[in-house]
């Protein structure tokens, strides 16, 4: 099992790290293709808007037919479509680049559903905590090394060597998975606990009230994370003058926090406090550096809100993948976290669609005060669940 959880370890930070690279780049690549605030952040909402259709699918799939050819399939077309980014030479190829990233997004839940599969449930927790670890390192060396690659400059960045790096590490994540990653779902397993009754995700959460609760939750806060992800260039763009460079920095300190809660903080205050309360208190750390963000006028005062951001959402996501993945069985893990992922998955299209057009209305601070607004009441509804479960 260690050898394994290692193996799936090394893949996540592979895997992140080439997506990781391009998350500070796009918005730029819009702006020079001469898109306006209110158009960029929806091009940014299509990956998740394709990652919504297409997540429970594959999930599914994960379940039917074993984790590796989902994981493999999955980096093929993100592969794929780096190469349609790098060679995008106007709005629209842009916009197909990411909407090809989303439709094959599977390797996210079939990740956390090969961590299921491996750990016990008294170690379950922990072994989400160390795919997060590693999903946070991709994105923590991904933004800055992506805006390395770029350039410090918005009108010469160079956005076909990023793209380029991407696509060679999803092809480096194919031949791990292939030579290195055992198969945790065989076919002796699917024998022995086989497919439960075919579901769709309206069904699973009305069975399951307390996914339910976490997918509800799990939506307030990402959809206000994907706001801040979505405007953050442009708004330091706007605040600060600020080019790729400098914003991949930036993001380190949302980045490195998490990782930090992720890989070490919460192995040991989940066995404290259950991961119910860490949620609760991660959701509003998140609150309070968003709030911070919005009424920062200066570059510390902002790098004090991202690092409370990072913080608030490595205690977070963890602790959510671990009682999501409680109301799971043996036979629909694949099809329970698909469903949970396309929660966070409607989030990032809602986020994006709406926090350009916030930005433009009510101004720079809006879209973060917003975004804290609506985070709040997942603490709620994670209290909820543990009023009516137990953390």
């Amino acid at each position: 099992m260690n050898r394994q959880l290692g193996a799936l370890f090394l893949f996540s930070i592979i895997d992140t790290l080439g997506f990781g690279i391009l998350i500070p780049l796009v918005p730029y690549m819009a702006d020079r293709f001469g898109a306006r605030p209110e158009l960029i952040t929806p091009i940014l909402g299509s990956y998740s808007l394709c990652q919504l259709i297409a997540a429970p699918w594959w999930g599914r799939l994960s379940d039917r037919y074993g984790r590796r050819p989902i994981l493999m399939s999955s980096l093929a077309g993100a592969c794929l479509s780096y190469l349609v980014l790098g060679a995008a030479r106007n709005l629209w190829w842009l916009l197909a680049s990411r909407m090809l990233a989303g439709l094959m997004a599977g390797n996210i839940a079939a990740a956390f559903a090969y961590a299921s599969d491996v750990s016990t449930p008294e170690k379950r927790a922990a072994s989400m905590g160390l795919v997060g670890a590693a999903i946070g390192i991709g994105f923590t060396l991904g933004q800055p090394l992506g805006g390395l690659l770029a350039g410090a400059d918005a009108r010469t960045a160079n956005f076909v060597a990023p793209a380029a790096v991407s696509a060679a590490l999803s092809m480096v994540a194919i031949l791990l998975v292939r030579f290195l990653l055992p198969e945790s779902h065989t076919p002796e397993h699917r024998r022995a606990h086989p497919d439960e009754p075919r579901r769709g995700s309206a069904k699973l959460l009305r069975e399951r009230p307390a996914l339910a609760f976490m997918a509800g939750a799990t939506l307030l806060v990402t959809y206000s994370q994907s706001i801040l992800e979505s405007i953050f260039a442009i708004w330091a763009l706007h605040r600060y003058g600020l080019g790729p460079r400098a914003v991949g920095l930036l993001l380190f300190g949302v980045a490195l926090p998490a990782l930090a809660m992720q890989g070490g903080l919460v192995r040991v205050l989940v066995p404290r406090f259950g991961e119910a309360q860490l949620a609760i208190c991660g959701t509003l750390t998140y609150v309070a550096g968003l709030s911070t963000l919005a009424l920062s006028a200066t570059l510390p005062m902002t790098i004090a809100g991202l690092i409370l951001c990072g913080a608030g959402l490595g205690a977070y996501n963890p602790s959510a993948f671990a009682l999501a993945s409680r109301q799971a069985r043996r036979g629909d893990r694949g099809a329970v976290m698909g469903t949970y992922v396309a929660s966070a998955s409607l989030a990032r299209v809602l986020g994006p669609l709406t926090s350009g057009s916030i930005y433009v209305l009510w101004g720079p601070s809006a879209p973060f005060l917003v975004g804290a607004c609506v985070t709040l009441p997942a603490a709620w509804l994670v209290g909820r669940l543990r009023a009516a479960r137990g953390g």
